[in-house]
């Protein structure tokens, strides 16, 4: 499912209009800019991210009608929905092996220019 469709969702669930709940699910969906296909929802289809959510959006979610729906159970519908159950970060990293680069003992080498006033100008 996609923002759009997640919001339509919403709306046939506790009122009010698709436009009401499309902030919520397209922070959800926006790691889809950096990762085009399914592993996107790694970055915030878990509880962590559903915390985060709370930390940003607030705990409350006021739609145009007046009513209001904690945020963690929209986005929760949202990530079970598309998973079937709310995963938490460390399921999705268990899954993600580990690399020499991730402890740092591998030193990845970047080209770097020394800035001058004259590229500056």
């Amino acid at each position: 499912m996609n923002a759009y469709q997640h919001s339509k969702s919403s709306a046939k669930k506790w009122g009010g209009s698709w436009e009401d709940y499309h902030e919520l699910h397209n922070w959800m969906d926006s790691s889809k800019a950096s990762m085009g296909d399914i592993r996107h929802r790694a970055l915030r289809h878990h509880t962590q991210g559903l915390f985060d959510a709370e930390q940003i959006f607030g705990p409350v979610w006021e739609i145009s009608t007046g009513k209001k729906i904690p945020t963690r159970e929209i986005l929760e519908r949202h990530i079970c929905e598309d998973l079937g159950y709310i995963p938490t970060l460390s399921d999705w990293l268990r899954e993600m092996p580990m690399q020499v680069w991730m402890s740092g003992q591998k030193r990845v080498k970047v080209k770097t220019i020394k800035l001058t006033e004259e590229n500056n100008e």
